[in-house]
C-alpha cells in the first residue's frame, strides 16, 4: 500500500507561505529526491497555480542543476487538483477534481506504485481531518512570519504524532518527519 505523505514548508510560527521560505539548491535538491520517490501529487487550486511556475523553468532553464531538475520532476508527475472554481488544468499529467471523495482517496492508495505527495495546506488539512496521512514532512524554516496562513487551521481534534527522524540542511532547515499515533 502506498504512503500518502504531507510534505510542505513552513516558518517556525506554523505559517505557510512560499515567499517567506528559503529556497536555494539544498531544498531544491530535497524536493526533487522526494518527487522520485513518489508517483502523484495532490494539490488544492492555490498551490498548484503557485506551482504552474515551474512549467517555465522546464521550457527556460535556469542552469542551476537541483532547481532545473526540480522543475522537470515537478512538470512530469502526475498531479491531482481539487477546485471547485477551475474550469479545467492544461498541465500535462494533471487531472481537476470538484471535491475530496476518501474512497476515491483510499482507492489511489491501494493501487500499486510509489507514495502520494499531499502538498496543500487546505489539502493536508482536509486528509488530516479523514485520517488519511501517513506521514507529515514539516519543512520548518528559520523565519518567524507573525501572521499568514497557518498550517492546521480548522484542525479541531488533538493528533499524537511520533516523531520519525529529522533532517538539518546546512542553512537552517529542517524538516521533521512525523507519523501519526494510532490510538
Amino acid at each position: 500500500m502506498r504512503k500518502i505523505i504531507a510534505a510542505i514548508n513552513m516558518t517556525v510560527d506554523g505559517f505557510c507561505d512560499h515567499t517567506a521560505g528559503i529556497a536555494n539548491e539544498e531544498t531544491h535538491q530535497h524536493y526533487a529526491d522526494l518527487l522520485s520517490d513518489a508517483d502523484l501529487i495532490l494539490y488544492g487550486r492555490t498551490t498548484f497555480q503557485l506551482m504552474e511556475y515551474w512549467r517555465d523553468i522546464v521550457a527556460n532553464p535556469t542552469g542551476i542543476k537541483a532547481m532545473d531538475e526540480f522543475a522537470v520532476k515537478m512538470d512530469q508527475i502526475p498531479k491531482i487538483v481539487f477546485s471547485r472554481t477551475l474550469e479545467n488544468v492544461d498541465w500535462k499529467n494533471s487531472e481537476l477534481k470538484r471535491e475530496i471523495n476518501e474512497e476515491e482517496i483510499l482507492e489511489l492508495r491501494q493501487q500499486p506504485g510509489k507514495d502520494i505527495l499531499a502538498g496543500s495546506p487546505s489539502l493536508i488539512v482536509a486528509l488530516t481531518q479523514l485520517g488519511l496521512i501517513d506521514e507529515y514532512q514539516l519543512a520548518v524554516h528559520p523565519v518567524i512570519l507573525g501572521s499568514g496562513l497557518p498550517l492546521f487551521k480548522n484542525i479541531t481534534e488533538k493528533i499524537g504524532l511520533k516523531l520519525l527522524k529529522t533532517k538539518t540542511f546546512d542553512f537552517g532547515v529542517i524538516i521533521l518527519y512525523f507519523e501519526p499515533v494510532k490510538e
